[in-house]
């Protein structure tokens, strides 16, 4: 039989295991978003901009933060000639992850 503090354990460690998929979520999405905004940039569509945007996500999984992929966002954006500056692609970026929690959301998966 398992205790009050047993359960409470249990509890914690479900809301631990949600909260960190959750946020998973929410980061590649957002960094999907950010892909497919910097492929257009980039005069990228259709499958090449997903195959661009699901790099970008990919660069993120490589190492936890998420200067890896402004690192390659800029790179990528420089090597094509697009003016850019960092206040820009940080604006996008918070304005990504906006756009992914709400469509999470939309789709029914809770925020923390």
């Amino acid at each position: 039989m398992s205790s009050g503090f047993e359960k409470m354990e249990e509890g914690q460690d479900a809301k631990l295991k949600h909260d960190s998929e959750l946020q998973f979520r929410i980061e590649a999405r957002r960094n999907k978003l950010l892909g497919h905004w910097a492929a257009g940039l980039m005069g990228l569509e259709g499958d090449a901009a997903d195959t661009y945007a699901m790099d970008v996500v990919k660069e993120d999984i490589k190492e936890p933060g998420v200067e890896d992929v402004l690192a390659k966002i800029r790179t990528d954006l420089g090597a094509k000639g697009v003016e850019f500056n960092d206040e820009m692609i940080s604006g996008k970026l918070e304005e990504c992850e906006r756009m992914a929690i709400e469509q999470l959301k939309e789709e029914g998966y809770g925020t923390a």
